[in-house]
């Protein structure tokens, strides 16, 4: 029997509000965590470097791992890291010497989550932007930004329930079973691959 693909098209759609959640929940938080913790700006808006530069190292790393441990197993992954980072937001800056130091190790695990779903789930990021800034917004005034930690537990169960639906959701591979898809070497070696690259480049800094 024909396995139905459209829940795992829900759980794609959910992902990239995942994405969108990791890349846009901290920032909104800058100036409470300059006060809460008294960390220079300078330092605080490093945490986006940070978020993009792991993010970027797990693009390139995935081509070598995605199809040998899977993509239901990669998206899994991602999932996890995702909500395991946020959920420690909450309890690292009380607990390590340097609060900064605690929200890195945080931004870091759940940027490895990120760098996943980019290249696994096709993007509705700007969608998924628009509903967590709204939705946080709508919170802090509600609630107060004093209460963040209660919206990043909130936003940390969302990786946690999509990870499970991925599990038990239909994926394909890429690959044909038995095909072995390309190495970084042959990848490398072919001029549309330096073009696509080139676009994508373009792309991003126009983002």
């Amino acid at each position: 029997m024909r396995p139905s693909f459209k829940r795992t098209m829900y759980a794609c759609f959910v992902g990239y509000i995942v994405q969108a959640i990791v890349n846009n929940f901290v920032p909104l938080l800058f100036v409470t965590f300059q006060k809460s913790y008294q960390i220079p700006l300078s330092k605080i808006t490093l945490l986006i470097t940070i978020n993009f530069m792991i993010q970027l190292l797990i693009d390139l790393l995935s081509a070598g791992f995605v199809d040998k441990i899977g993509y239901k197993a990669s998206v899994t992954i991602a999932h996890i890291c995702s909500a395991i980072g946020l959920f420690l937001l909450t309890i690292l800056p009380e607990v390590t010497a340097d609060p900064f130091t605690g929200i890195l190790i945080a931004v870091a695990i759940y940027a490895i989550g990120g760098g996943l779903l980019e290249v696994l789930i096709s993007p509705i990021y700007c969608w998924g932007h628009v509903g967590v800034v709204l939705i946080s917004t709508i919170f802090f005034s509600t609630f107060g930004i004093a209460n963040w930690k209660i919206l990043a537990r909130i936003w940390a169960v969302i990786p946690v329930l999509n990870g499970i639906i991925f599990l038990t959701s239909p994926i394909y591979s890429l690959h044909e079973e038995g095909e072995k898809g390309l190495s970084i070497r042959e990848l490398c070696s072919m001029k549309i691959f330096w073009v696509v690259m080139l676009m994508m480049t373009c792309a991003g800094a126009s983002e």
